[in-house]
């Protein structure tokens, strides 16, 4: 859909033919992928910009297009459906949120309150009620925070910026090399980079970035069901089998310890083909999971969903996502141009 310019997106959307269409697509799973909900360009914003799916006015916007439109199901919803205990509505929605993030609760909660909009929140329980970032936030608060203008990296050797743009091109070129890293030597060199870059870290820099278990409990009693997400965030297929299976029933039974209700829901890190594989959805299927979510970009046939319930379908939402964008990304545009992607 990149190919698609703004102008033509804009135009199909206000000509209605995304609403034209939507009858002929009444069966197909949608499931929505956010992150933050956050003005990325607000004061005091100093973390990973990427990982805002959407401002706060932006959501609000999103959830009237889809209430008009779908019909949202809960997580529970799903899951008895592919135990065939129950059938879908058409148009059948899931909107999730992937993290733990305050900003969940702060600006996405009161917006699903108020619509009566069932959600899933993946846990990554390590970082729930800590002070501790995951790895990509504390790089962006180094790069943003910083005065020097060049630093030899790990990885990437010396790399230089002189402007936002171009330091946040150096930011995301290391982030991607980090990917690639197994877990271990990935923090080995992210721990590096305060030092590197002059950032100096306190106890409390990152307070209040992440939600708290007093929070989840909140948000739990109001319809809101949380997923596991691992402990740590690591890429599951860079890690070995047994610490995958740490990582996956330590933070299933984080979850259930603490909201007292099974938790059935999995998300994977980071999401792509590469990062899930069939020995991990094993692991999952006998650690009682009924499914799990890929960001592989959906919407996704039912027939999929049910041959393939531990790698379903997401669409990655972004900040910079238009409405008109929105909604062909929601109405799944980018699948019928790449019918077979």
């Amino acid at each position: 859909m990149s190919k698609i310019s703004k102008n033509t997106l804009n135009l199909i959307y206000r000509a209605g033919l995304l609403d034209a269409v939507h009858p002929l697509w009444a069966n197909r799973l949608t499931v929505l992928a956010y992150h933050r909900i956050a003005d990325p360009n607000g004061a005091g914003f100093d973390t990973f910009e990427p990982n805002v799916s959407a401002t706060p006015a932006a959501f609000a916007a999103q959830m009237d297009f889809i209430r008009q439109r779908f019909n949202v199901i809960s997580g529970r919803d799903l899951v008895a459906w592919l135990q065939g205990e129950q059938s879908l509505p058409t148009h059948p929605l899931l909107i999730t949120f992937d993290d733990g993030y305050r900003d969940n609760l702060d600006h996405a909660w009161p917006v699903l309150q108020q619509r009566n909009m069932p959600a899933v929140i993946f846990l990554a329980t390590n970082y729930i009620g800590q002070a501790t970032p995951f790895y990509w936030d504390l790089i962006a608060y180094c790069f943003y925070h910083t005065t020097k203008q060049e630093a030899d990296l790990p990885l990437i050797g010396l790399q230089q910026w002189h402007d936002k743009a171009s330091r946040t091109a150096v930011l995301k070129k290391w982030l991607n090399s980090l990917k690639k890293l197994p877990d271990q030597e990935k923090w080995t060199a992210v721990n590096q980079l305060p030092r590197l870059l002059d950032v100096s870290i306190s106890p409390d820099t990152f307070a209040g970035l992440h939600l708290t278990w007093d929070q989840v409990r909140t948000m739990t009693a109001t319809g809101i069901e949380m997923g596991a997400h691992t402990q740590s965030h690591p890429i599951l297929t860079r890690v070995s089998l047994a610490q995958a299976r740490q990582e996956l029933e330590g933070s299933k039974n984080r979850i259930e310890a603490e909201i007292n209700q099974p938790v059935k829901l999995f998300a994977y890190p980071n999401g792509l083909s590469t990062d899930f594989n069939a020995d991990l959805q094993t692991i999952l299927a006998q650690l009682n999971f009924a499914a799990a979510f890929t960001l592989l970009p959906g919407p996704t046939q039912p027939a999929e969903a049910q041959q393939k319930p531990l790698a379903i379908r997401r669409i990655f939402l972004h900040h910079q996502d238009t409405l008109p964008r929105f909604a062909a990304k929601v109405m799944g545009l980018p699948r019928l141009l790449k019918p077979s992607g």
